[in-house]
């Protein structure tokens, strides 16, 4: 069983923010596979369903983003499910907007919902950072994950969503590359090779 985390903070007024492109990710996920609905639970919203043969759950911590871990430790505790079949998507600044990487187990960079993560489960979880951009400054970095994203984003940011849940049953296979790669594809189609030659 594997459990699948995005990391947000809850209500209305956060919905679009930067930092809730986790939250949007499992929301996609839950859709493009008919999971059930969503239910309070684990101080979390939690859904339940099944990618290809495995069965996921699919959580929403509702603690605000700084006490994520207490939601995440009480289902996998619950649940007991392996740090290393927790897979958290998560914004990362460090990233350029659009770009994506897979990682298992490792520092938390700073991020708050990460360090509280570490504090209630240790490090040994899989994490699926999707890049934010940063400000270029450290002292607009709050303003900019907690402001929407802009109509532009929508560009990179939709088909993004589509294809991370179109393609997420890969990593749960172990097919991390397969995965990457299928993404790439999707959100940066092959360019035409005579319009590159001439």
């Amino acid at each position: 069983m594997l459990l699948l985390v995005g990391l947000g903070n809850p209500g209305g007024d956060y919905a679009r923010n930067r930092h809730n492109i986790g939250f949007m990710a499992v929301d996609e996920i839950v859709r493009r596979h008919s999971f059930q609905p969503f239910r309070a639970k684990f101080n979390g919203a939690l859904a339940e369903g099944r990618i290809g043969t495995s069965k996921v759950l699919a959580l929403k911590p509702a603690t605000y983003m700084n006490e994520s871990g207490r939601s995440v430790a009480a289902a996998a505790n619950f649940y007991k499910i392996d740090p290393a079949d927790v897979l958290v998507i998560h914004d990362e600044l460090d990233l350029e907007a659009g770009k994506l990487r897979l990682k298992s187990g490792g520092g938390h960079a700073g991020h708050n919902g990460l360090r509280s993560i570490h504090a209630h489960l240790g490090e040994g979880y899989r994490r699926l950072r999707l890049g934010i951009g940063h400000p270029g400054d450290k002292a607009k970095v709050t303003s900019h994950v907690l402001k929407d994203f802009a109509k532009a984003d929508q560009q990179w940011l939709e088909p993004l969503l589509a294809s991370i849940a179109g393609h997420i049953g890969l990593v749960m296979e172990g097919d991390d590359a397969g995965f990457l790669n299928k993404v790439a594809l999707d959100i940066k189609p092959p360019k035409n090779k005579d319009k590159d030659e001439g």
